[in-house]
């Protein structure tokens, strides 16, 4: 019983990770290139997640920005 759950499960994990690997073709390459599937398209929400990542971390900015990484700028 246990291996057959352990093989079905196995079957299922390979059929998703296989299912996802996929070209994409040039006319397709407009649709994903569109402004609702760029991650950083809510300001609100970035704010937000950088406030989470403060309060968290106990440290601020650092993304994108050169310096030191002892936050004593």
């Amino acid at each position: 019983m246990k291996r057959n759950t352990c093989l079905m499960l196995l079957l299922v994990g390979l059929a998703a990770l296989f299912s996802g690997c996929t070209t994409v073709q040039p006319w397709e390459r407009a649709t994903l290139a569109d402004y609702t599937m760029r991650p950083d398209r809510d300001p609100l929400r970035n704010t937000l997640f950088e406030h989470i990542y403060f309060s968290r971390e106990a440290s601020t900015g650092g993304r994108g920005v050169g310096g030191s990484g002892c936050g004593c700028n």
